[in-house]
């Protein structure tokens, strides 16, 4: 079947090959390979987003995204999408961002929304909503999810795995991420210091206040000579620190659905270490792909410890658990499926406690 997909990346954040946010990510990569499979790809995203097929440009990211921007926008961009929709023939449309509800097109075509966040974060009318059909992307998100006839089965993320990584001395501890609150990333700055590693921040501090507020109260007081903040990285530059770093560190309050970063991290054979928030213990095989621990104490003990995990090891685990070939190709099932108005698919099981 040849299919022709509209994919709606979030509208304050541009998608593209070097995307800071993991959904932005998904989008882009799902936007590549309708592209290299022979689909049509159409992709709505805010100015400064990269696309592989169509690109249909939304508003730039304004300077302070107020709940009256907010409102403007989603006006434009819901009449943005019924237009990509209705001119370039879109057999499904494909919604990424968690304020999806806002801008829900007024059409007849199917709709596949991806939850990428906590599922609480959504209004709860959005489970029962007959034009939706949603997806989560863990099992352990997928099962935190209230019950739903509209619900698929998750579709894990997953990214490149790269065919040789070049061997680097491994000298400092990295984080990665969009810069937030939630993130904890002044716990990763505090546990290199207890650890006598230097540490690099990577990611880019959108124009929300409390994220800017964040960012001037934790994270630039702790930057020094050791402690570092380098910015948003592209795509060459972060497989080049991913490769260089003796451990990649996630130290999360929220429930994370789920971590590419971290995913990112294991494929170019560099341990995690991690908070036991959301999906983040399924992903890590503690002692084998990284350690789990609770608190920066533990996190600078288990950063000195990360010399002892096997980056072969942690490569052939990303290689077969986390490869964006398995990921994209449930993708393509589920829109065939869901444009052939197949029956309703069964919630599946929770496989997480």
């Amino acid at each position: 079947m040849s299919l022709r997909i509209l994919n709606v990346a979030y509208p304050f954040a541009p998608a593209g090959p070097d995307a800071v946010g993991g959904a932005e990510q998904v989008v882009s990569r799902l936007d590549a390979v309708l592209r290299r499979s022979g689909h049509t790809s159409i992709l709505v995203g805010c100015k400064g987003s990269k696309a592989f097929g169509q690109l249909w440009e939304g508003p730039a990211i304004p300077p302070n995204i107020s709940a009256e921007v907010r409102r403007v926008i989603y006006s434009q961009y819901k009449a943005l999408i019924q237009s990509a929709a209705i001119e370039c023939k879109a057999d499904l449309i494909h919604l990424h961002g968690v304020d999806f509800h806002e801008y829900i097109p007024d059409t007849n075509l199917p709709i596949l929304a991806t939850l990428h966040l906590p599922p609480a974060w959504y209004p709860a009318e959005i489970y029962n909503d007959e034009r939706l059909w949603l997806n989560c992307v863990s099992d352990n998100q997928h099962c935190a999810a209230p019950r739903s006839a509209r619900m698929l089965p998750p579709i894990p993320n997953g990214v490149p795995i790269p065919e040789k990584v070049a061997q680097s001395r491994k000298s400092f501890a990295l984080a990665l991420g969009r810069i937030c609150p939630e993130k904890g990333f002044h716990f990763a700055f505090d546990a290199a210091r207890h650890a006598g590693i230097r540490c690099y921040l990577g990611g880019e501090v959108f124009p929300y206040p409390a994220h800017q507020e964040y960012f001037d109260r934790e994270i630039r007081p702790r930057v020094d000579g050791q402690r570092r903040f380098i910015g948003p990285l592209n795509a060459v530059r972060k497989s080049r620190f991913y490769a260089s770093a003796q451990c990649l560190l996630v130290p999360s309050l929220v429930p994370e659905t789920s971590s590419l970063v971290a995913m990112e991290a294991l494929a170019h054979g560099t341990p995690v270490i991690a908070f036991p928030c959301g999906a983040l213990p399924t992903l890590i095989e503690n002692g084998k792909t990284g350690f789990i621990v609770s608190d920066v104490e533990q996190m600078a003990e288990a950063i000195q410890c990360s010399h002892v995990i096997s980056p072969a090891y942690c490569r052939a685990v990303a290689r077969e658990r986390f490869s964006l070939e398995q990921m994209t190709a449930k993708y393509l099932e589920a829109y065939e499926r869901i444009i052939s108005r197949h029956e309703p698919i069964d919630n599946a099981e929770c496989s997480v406690a």
